[in-house]
């Protein structure tokens, strides 16, 4: 399978794919304990999920994401799978996430929005929504409203820390959420959208000035941090994509659209993506294509167990 340009080709195993598809549905928040972190370079987001603060150095990031080259992009929306991880430790972190990248200078801003199992910062593995952001190399957000940053709106059917159940079962019941990230193209700020439901929710939004410039660059990340004198928590689902896989046993983004600059979703059809997994033995993903009923999709996970 050629990566690169998107071609129109659909692979046979994802058009007769079959599974049951469910929203999930979002509880109260619970507690929300605030974090911070400095910016790292394009990429690598490194997020702060102790509270200690020295340990933040000592943080391991692998990712498997697809993402777009720079230029004039004004968002993207996605289902995002929703995994467990009941027996993921305190000192390890895996999510997934709608990432935009901003050009500040030499640096790019970040901002972000998607689901995570933070032990250390929620006390439970539950899976949470959550936002972060970073700018100018020297200050970042929190996952929560612990600080500011995204702005939640009243009435939202997600706020920053609150938990979504319930997650998928293997090889039995498959839940996602359906977000966007995008800019608005009146105020200019990044508003954040929830559309799996009978009508779409307005979450909030992050400020224009946390990512004023242009060019973007987007990407769709499935992603683990963990302490680096512990084992890797497993990615996604726990397990690797395969020509065999459902939406059942698999972690995914489906259903991706990018959004012009008039605030209207389109299917990514010559949008050049590239392909991007720092650790292929410890996690992967599959070719970005157009599948039967299902849009533009790929899966990414792996198991726990990865060192270093």
């Amino acid at each position: 399978m050629v990566r690169g340009y998107v071609g129109i080709s659909i692979l046979l195993w994802f058009s007769f794919t079959s599974c049951y598809l469910a929203p999930a549905r979002s509880i109260s928040p619970g507690e929300n304990t605030q974090m911070s972190d400095k910016n790292s370079p394009f990429f690598i987001p490194v997020r702060r999920f102790t509270k200690t603060q020295d340990e933040g150095s000592n943080i391991i990031s692998h990712y498997a994401m697809w993402h777009t080259v720079p230029g004039e992009y004004y968002g993207l929306r996605a289902e995002i799978s929703i995994w467990g991880s009941p027996n993921q430790k305190d000192s390890q972190e895996s999510g997934a996430s709608l990432q935009i990248y901003c050009k500040d200078g030499g640096n790019y801003n970040l901002i972000e929005v998607g689901f995570h199992v933070s032990p250390s910062l929620y006390h439970n593995r539950d899976v949470r929504f959550f936002t972060y952001w970073t700018k100018d190399s020297r200050s970042a957000g929190c996952y929560n409203l612990q600080c500011p940053g995204f702005v939640s709106t009243r009435g939202a059917a997600l706020v920053p820390g609150q938990a979504v159940t319930p997650p998928s079962s293997y090889g039995e019941q498959d839940r996602y959420v359906r977000l966007s990230l995008n800019k608005d193209p009146n105020s200019g700020d990044w508003v954040v959208y929830r559309h799996d439901l009978e009508t779409p929710s307005f979450l909030g939004y992050f400020p224009i000035e946390l990512c004023p410039k242009m060019p973007v660059k987007l990407a769709l990340t499935g992603f683990v941090n963990y302490l680096n004198n512990t084992e890797g928590p497993p990615m996604g689902s726990g397990h690797f994509p395969d020509m065999e896989s459902s939406n059942k046993k698999i972690a995914y983004f489906k259903h991706i659209k990018k959004y012009n600059s008039g605030g209207h979703a389109y299917d990514p059809i010559l949008v050049k993506m590239l392909y991007y997994v720092d650790r292929p033995d410890c996690y992967i993903e599959s070719d970005f294509v157009p599948a039967w009923n299902e849009g533009y999709i790929f899966h990414y996970g792996g198991p726990s167990g990865c060192i270093g």
